[in-house]
């Protein structure tokens, strides 16, 4: 099968477009991300990898736990025409409901890019000041150009430093990264 990343990008295409032309980015963006968290729930994924399995129902399902997102908040009825639904039910019959992370991971690099922002993860070892944060935001933006929308998690196995990951670049910066490289280099 193809790689799932390959699947994934003629259809956020499509639904970006749909967004785009609406203007409902951040309203299609929330949908997106609900309805992959919902696949992502291991009852779901094997209800998806089911042979038999009625995968319209199963779209319909996942659209009316999203309902809220994407306007309307009247539970769908059989034969729902919603934007959201309509989207859930052509994955459904193109077997492609296990693609949607991958779906929503393009949607929202063609969001950043046509909003001019850049997410930016920063994973450090214990908490970051807020005036830390902001310096990092200022010297991201200026060295790319860009609106800088920074997410901070903390990772106490990094042992010290931090880790930032800008788009699919990462700049690693910790002190586990340094400890994995010395025992490599001791190993060779």
């Amino acid at each position: 099968m193809a790689e799932h990343g390959t699947l994934a990008r003629p259809y956020a295409q499509a639904v970006f477009e749909i967004a785009s032309a609406s203007g409902e980015l951040a309203g299609w963006s929330a949908f997106l991300k609900l309805a992959a968290d919902v696949v992502l729930t291991p009852d779901v994924a094997r209800a998806i990898a089911a042979p038999g399995m009625d995968a319209g129902a199963l779209a319909l399902a996942i659209a009316d736990v999203c309902r809220g997102e994407l306007g309307g908040g009247a539970p769908l009825a059989a034969g729902a025409t919603s934007p959201g639904a309509n989207f859930l039910q052509l994955l459904a019959t193109n077997r492609r409901l296990a693609v949607l992370p991958d779906i929503v991971a393009r949607f929202e690099s063609l969001r950043a890019a046509a909003e001019n922002r850049l997410d930016v993860t920063l994973t450090s070892a214990s908490a970051v000041p807020e005036s830390q944060q902001a310096r990092i935001v200022e010297a991201l933006a200026r060295r790319f150009g860009r609106k800088v929308q920074l997410s901070v998690h903390v990772d106490p196995g990094l042992i010290g430093g931090a880790r930032l990951q800008v788009g699919d670049r990462i700049i690693d910066g910790s002190v586990r990264t340094g400890l994995d490289k010395l025992a490599t280099a001791l190993r060779a």
